[in-house]
Parts: C-alpha cells; structure tokens; sequence
C-alpha cells in the first residue's frame, strides 16, 4: 500500500488529522459520565498500547505480520469466490442491516457486505460459498469478523473512529477500480490506496474515513484481529474479544445476519427450482 495525497476532497485533511490522533469526531463526549467513560476510554487504550508487541501507529508493515504474505497468495481464489457472489450483489445486506453501531457513518444501500465470520454469528452458509477464502482466514492469528467489504460507486465514509485499541484491521484489496488513486483511506494524518491481491493493516481506533469516488465496485476482504499483546495480556484480550459476541449490539447483529441468510438461501433456492 502506497501512500498519496489523495485528489478527492476530505471531510478531514491529514493536518487535521495528525491533532486529532483517537477522537471521537461523530459523538463528541458531553457531560460528566460521557467525559469520564471517554477518560476511562483513553486509560485503557494507554495501557493497551504499552503492552503491545508493535510500536503505537496508525499504519502498519505488513512484514510485521508474516501471515499476510501467506493471505495474500490465496487472492486470485478469493477473488474467484467473490465473483460469484457480486453476481447477485443488489441482493446482499447493507453494513447497517447487519450492525446497528454503523448507522452513524451509512445509512443507504451503497455498502454492501457479505459475512463469512462474526463474533457470535452463525455464517456457515456464507463461508460454504468461500471455501478457500476460509482457508486463507484460518492462517490469520485471532480472527475475529470478517467479511466482503463492498462499496458502491461515489461512495464516502465520513471520519469515525473504532471502539477498541485492542483490535487491528487487515483489508486484501479484491476489486480496485481504475483510477485506483481516487479510492482510498484516511488513517490518521496517513492517506492509503488498496491495490489488488495486496494487504493494509491498520489501527481503526485512529480517525479515519474512506471513499470511492470511481465509477466502478471496490471490494476488499474486510478482516478485525486481535491486537498482538505481550503475555499475559495478550490472552486476557483474547480472552474479552471471544466474549464480544454475548454483547447486546453483536446479539442483534447475529440475529439480522441469520433473518437475512436464511430468507436468501430460501430465495436462492427457489430460483433454481423453478
């Protein structure tokens, strides 16, 4: 992943950016408890940082992580899944259906996602579909969700932050539409462009934003991970992001992903029998 200033306009410039760090720019912290939850927020993140196994960045060398490399040589197989599954694209769910938390970046149709894992999910008849994606996933230490990141011609996510420091992203460019240049991400102060059969790994508890400004699909192998930790901290996250899928929010987010499975399934079905 190469780095560029971007020729599509920002909500937040990367000088902007660099002063900004993790703040919260979409629910900006008011009154007492916010402000203390917000307080209690950057403790934590410090004390994540201080016992991780990588330096405190926005951006990553994917050198660091030698899985990716082995990700990486599945891509053309990957890609091939894909293909099949962007034949019946309009059909899939839009990232909201799926997570409530994601309303406050989209709302409409033109983020479309497929699920092959999720904490606390049941996406077996998606990852059917991708075997070999699946295979690629298993080499990824911690894996927690992950899935087909699709965005739609024109498409802008505003800057937002994750919710933990204690997870990084990892994204496999899939579909990258010429001009590739006016397709890309934010992190921090760090403007990046995805490119086919190449990773980005990234920490999304930085302000970040996306965009599509071409005329075509992007599609990325959307990937959260556990952050590498020094012991025993390293097994206590783990430990906390297994029990993420007890969490009301991903109760609710298994519960659309399952309506939606089995009424396409059903769909499907149905199609091929008449």
């Amino acid at each position: 992943m190469d780095d560029a200033r971007p020729s599509v306009p920002l909500h937040i410039s990367p000088e902007q950016a660099q002063k900004l760090g993790r703040a919260h720019t979409l629910v900006p912290a008011r009154g007492p408890l916010s402000k203390l939850l917000r307080r209690s927020e950057q403790a934590l993140e410090a004390a994540v940082a201080k016992v991780s196994r990588l330096d405190d960045r926005p951006v990553y060398d994917t050198a660091d992580f030698p899985w990716a490399a082995e990700v990486e040589r599945y891509w053309p197989e990957i890609r091939a899944e894909l293909d099949q599954v962007m034949v019946q694209r309009q059909q899939l769910p839009d990232f909201h259906q799926i997570l409530d938390e994601v309303r406050t970046i989209t709302q409409d149709d033109q983020w479309k996602t497929f699920w092959l894992l999720g904490a606390g999910m049941d996406c077996r008849e998606n990852a059917s579909r991708c075997p070999r994606t699946m295979q690629a996933l298993s080499h990824i230490p911690g894996v927690m969700n992950a899935f087909f990141s699709i965005l739609a011609p024109g498409k802008h996510i505003p800057p937002h932050r994750g919710a933990y420091n204690g997870i990084l992203r990892y994204h496999l460019g899939l579909i990258v539409p010429e001009p590739r240049w006016m397709a890309g991400i934010r992190i921090a102060d760090q403007i990046c462009h995805w490119s086919e059969g190449a990773s980005l790994i990234f920490d999304d508890s930085f302000n970040h934003e996306a965009w599509n400004h071409t005329e075509g699909w992007r599609v990325v192998l959307f990937v959260d991970f556990a952050r590498p930790l020094h012991q025993p901290f390293h097994w206590l996250n783990r430990a906390s992001l297994v029990g993420a899928g007890l969490l009301p929010l991903m109760r609710r987010a298994a519960a659309k992903q399952r309506k939606w499975q089995l009424g396409f399934y059903e769909q499907t079905s149905k199609k091929k029998g008449a």
